[in-house]
């Protein structure tokens, strides 16, 4: 009896780190000090010695139920996408710069192959939100996961200088909402998108003339990283008085976590075009509109506050980052909430 006759096969962990390898490297950046396949990974702090108050701003999350399309479709290249999404908007979201990344794969059996996608897919989103990846861990879990299955989480460090920190203590009535288009039902809600649909391959590749494409392309579209706009908008001279990343929970729980006392926010829904996938998935599944709006980020990845004389510079500095914004409501005086009209 061997390691190997239990379940895990260590060479297969071997090939598999030599394999993202040529991924990994494609996010580095001069900080980093260590090399891969290390015991850690080592970030020098002269990105941010020059900061007056430098504040350190992290994020962690995971891709959820999303990641049983990715089986399902045997397509595992965006699911990493989707995870760096979820921990650098966050980041973003507070006003930090992500500096580094590390994931965490768990599987049944290592298919270096497909461990090799799915790091490709970290590396990607990396690659757009500007961070190193530096670390990971991949953990091969016998008898805890079914062989052809995986999770899928990570972890972002970020920093920002502590008088750029995005709070919302600033915001008052009368500033503008702009909303960031998102690129479909991203990585939230997906427990109940599995009930809706059919989970099969026939059914996920199915093509829709109202999407434009097949269902589970649409669903599996990855996450929108919105680090490059929130720069922008800082680059123009914008202050960002308040942020809302739009992720499990919808506009009812994510919007008002953006608001300080005394102001409300009101968001027209009139105000920009909802993407095709979550009119479907409401008549697929009889879902009320509220409960979609309490789910879904319906269009929006992200929300930013700013004040009215800047929406001009904000717009123009989001499609720079090569993103589309809206106009989507304003802040008002009221009790503290979000009202979808």
């Amino acid at each position: 009896m061997d390691y190997k006759n239990a379940g895990v096969d260590i060479e297969a962990g071997y090939k598999s780190v030599e394999l993202m390898k040529e991924h990994i490297k494609k996010t580095m950046r001069p900080e980093v000090l260590t090399n891969i396949g290390g015991f850690s990974g080592a970030f020098s702090m002269s990105a941010f010695k020059d900061m007056e108050k430098p504040t350190l701003v992290s994020g962690t999350d995971g891709v959820g139920t999303k990641l049983k399309l990715a089986f399902i479709m045997d397509k595992h290249d965006t699911v990493g996408i989707d995870c760096v999404a979820m921990c650098v908007n966050d980041i973003a979201c507070a006003g930090g710069e992500p500096l580094f990344f590390l994931d965490y794969i768990a599987c049944g059996k290592n298919y270096p192959e497909k461990i090799a996608s799915i790091v490709k897919g970290v590396a990607d989103g990396c690659g757009q939100a500007g961070a190193a990846l530096i670390g990971g861990e991949t953990a091969e879990m016998p008898g805890f996961y079914p062989e052809d299955e995986y999770d899928l989480a990570g972890f972002a460090v970020g920093v920002v200088d502590e008088k750029d920190l995005i709070t919302g203590k600033d915001l008052k009535a009368g500033d503008i909402l702009i909303g960031m288009a998102s690129s479909g039902v991203h990585s939230n809600g997906f427990s109940l998108v599995r009930k809706v649909f059919d989970m099969s391959k026939e059914s996920l590749n199915t093509y829709y003339e109202e999407l434009g494409t097949t269902l589970g392309e649409a669903l599996i579209a990855p996450t929108k990283i919105y680090v490059r706009a929130l720069r922008s908008i800082k680059d123009a001279g914008v202050r960002v008085r308040a942020c809302s990343h739009i992720t499990g929970g919808g506009f009812y729980e994510n919007i008002p976590r953006m608001l300080c006392d005394g102001v409300k926010a009101v968001v027209k829904k009139d105000s920009y075009p909802v993407p095709p996938i979550f009119g479907l998935l409401a008549k697929t599944g009889g879902i009320e509109e509220k409960m979609m709006y309490n789910t879904y980020n319906m269009g929006l990845g992200m929300i930013v506050a700013v004040d009215a004389a800047d929406v001009e510079k904000t717009m123009e500095a989001i499609k720079a980052a090569g993103e589309t914004p809206y106009i989507v409501g304003q802040i008002e005086a009221g009790e503290k909430g979000v009202e979808v009209c």
